[in-house]
């Protein structure tokens, strides 16, 4: 049943080409009974050349020539209908395909962080390719080929019992062998297949957790270690595959046996039935033709149907991947913002993975616009997590954010992130051009405008120094940029998108000190009259923050100015005396001693 619904699905997405579907079976249904129709004027022809001794000559011709016209035209037909149908199911296969790629590739891009973190990306990708190819070579070989077959099997093999049914009785026990062999295997084997796609997407996965790692590979020289561990997941895949292989090939040998014994016994049937007037020699020529053609037709189908054993685990893969949900959905109706103030408000908010302890618990704060808030504790403490509820990556479990008094939730997706730039830790650039990477956030901006931005960033005279300026290509994840180079990208990245409401995480921490005291001046003036949110380990860069929230297990345990926080005593002070900038000691106030 499981075969079933699944290929059942396959066939719904078709929906949009359903007319296309319909014509074609329709044209194979015709072209069914084309194909019937050869053996039976086949056989006539061979009657009347058979009886040609009771005739005249003129009237032997007459009858002859007139079969063989009909005999023609439906070959004729035959030829025509298979180059339509050919050529339809061709085009509304590869159309769909591409179509089913597109989706999926939608799909997987909406689904959440806590999404892409248990899958690797690998996996996605083979899941994507091999689903699509499979997709496809089903639509095309069963329009194509072989629902011609299960039509004449199914309503055409019974008129054979109207001609002969002696002799098509002998076609029906052939189809129900070939059909009762094929249940069998696919019940021994749909499982082991199963198995085998899992390890083919571990090897997926496997060899693009190594390439996208490759310096580390090298570096603690591990090219031995992966290819062993490659290996032995190979080896895996074909202890499972060799067994469903073996069913199938005793399935070839068993159903190549079924149609010579059915050849053999349409021969040697229609020769007794013919002693016995019960058949003429064109039937039994017009039967032997049914059985060759049904035998090569059922041939057909029985690699069809193994093919689709091998292919359900891939189609199954790629259909779990499209009924993936996302932790943060989209209300119906949800507001659609304009351009924000920047009020930002947590309340009373707590935060934890499904099935694991809170990461955040009781956070509350409020940012009114164009203030700064500074985020600051140790790694862990929470501060990452509680910027990624506020860009709606995730929900959090109790409490709730709001921006300009609008809960998150009840806000659309893409005006709330149109409304958020960041500038991430690790600088994530894709493999395209400069230019590229910088329209991301305002894909509408003007070269001037990306200028002035890079400018900004102190990126603009470095990109120029590049062989093709700003059309040079960055590389995988911007490996041809230097750490400071990628930095300053993707605060060009965020000063072009010009949003209300800014989060810095570590913006400057790959940046050497001359180059951030000259970023800083930038990020000041886009920090201006914008609500800005800053993650930093290194303190000197929240000097000037409005306030500053520490965080420490998940909660804020302290707030104010940097100064106040310093003269407290308290956990900040703490932090602040642990820290020595690149050049000198932060200027640190002294804390207020409690009286003796």
């Amino acid at each position: 049943m499981h075969f079933i619904r699944l290929y059942g699905r396959v066939l719904r997405l078709l929906a949009a080409d359903r007319w296309v579907a319909v014509g074609l079976s329709i044209a194979n249904v015709a072209l069914a009974g084309l194909l019937f129709l050869e053996p039976v004027l086949f056989g006539r022809v061979v009657d009347v050349l058979s009886h040609a001794s009771n005739a005249t000559r003129d009237i032997v011709w007459e009858r002859a020539f007139a079969l063989l016209a009909l005999w023609s035209a439906v070959g004729l037909s035959g030829i025509g209908a298979t180059v339509a149908v050919s050529l339809l199911a061709d085009r509304m296969a590869h159309r769909n395909r591409l179509v089913s790629m597109h989706r999926y590739y939608e799909h997987v891009l909406s689904l959440p962080l806590s999404f892409h973190g248990d899958v690797q990306s690998g996996r996605l990708m083979k899941v994507m390719l091999v689903g699509a190819d499979n997709l496809f070579s089903i639509w095309l070989s069963f329009f194509r080929d072989h629902l011609s077959t299960f039509v004449a099997a199914l309503v055409l093999l019974p008129l054979t019992l109207a001609m002969n049914w002696r002799l098509g009785m002998l076609l029906v026990v052939l189809v129900l062998v070939f059909s009762v062999i094929t249940a069998f295997v696919i019940r021994q084997t749909e499982t082991a297949q199963g198995k085998v796609e899992m390890f083919q997407s571990r090897l997926a996965g496997t060899a693009q957790d190594a390439l996208s790692n490759v310096i580390v590979v090298q570096s603690f020289t591990r090219m031995a270690s992966e290819a062993r561990m490659f290996g032995d997941i190979v080896r895996q895949v074909m202890d499972h595959q060799f067994p469903v292989l073996n069913w199938w090939a005793v399935v070839s040998v068993l159903t190549r046996a079924a149609s010579t014994l059915t050849v053999i016994s349409i021969f040697i049937l229609g020769t007794v039935l013919h002693l016995d007037g019960k058949a003429t020699v064109g039937e039994i020529v017009s039967f032997m033709g049914f059985a060759m053609l049904l035998i090569n037709k059922l041939e057909g189908a029985v690699a069809f149907v193994s093919r689709l054993v091998f292919q359900a685990p891939g189609i199954s893969e790629f259909f779990e991947v499209l009924d993936a949900r996302t932790s943060v959905p989209e209300r119906p109706g949800a507001l659609s913002l304009g351009r924000a103030e920047g009020s930002v408000v947590f309340e009373k908010v707590a935060f934890a993975y499904p099935g694991g302890a809170r990461i955040l618990s009781d956070v509350e704060f409020r940012a009114d616009p164009g203030r700064t808030i500074a985020l600051v504790g140790q790694t862990g403490a929470g501060k990452s997590t509680a910027m990624a509820l506020l860009q709606r990556l995730w929900d959090p479990v109790a409490g709730r954010v709001t921006l300009d008094g609008h809960d998150l939730r009840d806000v659309s997706l893409d005006s709330l992130r149109r409304n958020i730039g960041v500038v991430f830790q690790e600088s994530m650039l894709f493999n395209r051009t400069i230019k590229d990477n910088l329209l991301v956030g305002r894909p509408e901006a003007t070269q001037a405008e990306i200028e002035r931005a890079c400018q900004m960033a102190e990126a603009h005279d470095f990109i120029m120094r590049q062989p093709k300026g700003y059309d040079t290509l960055v590389g995988e994840r911007g490996a041809s940029l230097s750490g400071g180079q990628r930095q300053r990208l993707a605060i060009a990245r965020a000063l072009l998108k010009d949003p209300p409401v800014l989060i810095l995480d570590e913006a400057t921490s790959a940046l050497d000190a001359a180059t951030e005291a000259r970023v800083q001046k930038a990020l000041a003036a886009l920090m201006a009259g914008r609500t800005t949110f800053i993650i930093a380990h290194r303190l000197s860069t929240v000097r000037d923050a409005d306030e500053i929230l520490v965080f420490e297990g998940g909660r804020i345990v302290e707030r104010g100015t940097f100064d106040a926080l310093v003269h407290q005593g308290g956990r900040f002070a703490e932090l602040v005396k642990t820290q020595l900038t690149s050049s000198a000691p932060l200027a640190v106030p002294e804390p207020v001693k409690a009286a003796e």
